[in-house]
């Protein structure tokens, strides 16, 4: 898909993993941990990068049961989880990345007036402390974790908080991301949705995305992006 249409907004809704940061290194070693701990055996880096997006939680049950849908019980999953996290409170920042472009395109939405809101599925106990490690932080008017609402991306509660804080509606902001979860919720949440080719979409291809456009960068998606007036 080209990346030449444009679009007129107040806002502008980001992901994080894997749309700002690159932060499979962290998470991986997390993961690991967790399965070393376990006494189980560890994880190529390929297929825990398939595993991200939909948070925590989540992460953790695709690297127990080895499928994107798989389920541990939960006699296996909580214990499995709380060593995650405390792997992870470790790992997390360690090795992350910013995109390029990231902080070229964020400079340029906040140069035209845009309210920025990081919106991901990480729990907001990671992503604070990974925002403010990496220099992010100052950058975004709201952050919105995967726990900050009772729902979550595919969801489109964490979008429509987002418009709700910033008193705009959906369709006077875009959202930028990675994957399907990022794309059905900005489509079920009506506002237009962007996507880069370069993050976590569970190994699926980005053009099978429903998705506005495709951009190379954060800072390409700030060319297609007007202010109101």
């Amino acid at each position: 898909m080209s990346a030449s249409p444009r679009f007129v907004a107040r806002a502008v809704l980001i992901d994080l993993d894997g749309t700002l940061l690159d932060t499979i290194d962290d998470l991986a070693a997390a993961a690991n941990a967790m399965l070393a701990e376990l006494g189980r055996p560890l994880r190529e880096l390929g297929e825990l990068r398939t595993y991200v997006g939909k948070g925590a939680d989540v992460l953790v049950h695709r690297t127990l049961t080895g499928t994107l849908d798989g389920r541990a019980e939960g006699v296996v999953f909580e214990p499995a989880v709380q060593s995650f996290r405390r792997h992870y409170a470790r790992e997390n920042g360690v090795h992350a990345r910013l995109y390029p472009g990231v902080l070229e395109g964020l400079a340029a939405l906040r140069a035209k007036g845009l309210k920025l809101a990081c919106v991901t599925n990480k729990p907001m106990a990671f992503t604070q402390p990974l925002l403010e490690r990496t220099g992010l932080m100052p950058r975004f008017d709201l952050v919105l974790g995967g726990d900050s609402l009772p729902r979550k991306k595919p969801d489109p509660d964490q979008l429509l908080h987002a418009c709700a804080q910033f008193r705009i509606t959906p369709r006077e902001a875009v959202m930028i991301g990675d994957s399907v979860h990022d794309a059905h919720a900005a489509r079920a949440a009506g506002m237009p949705v962007l996507a880069v080719p370069y993050g976590y979409n569970e190994g699926r291809g980005i053009d099978t995305l429903d998705v506005d456009a495709i951009v190379g960068s954060i800072e390409q998606a700030s060319q297609l992006i007007m202010a109101t007036a």
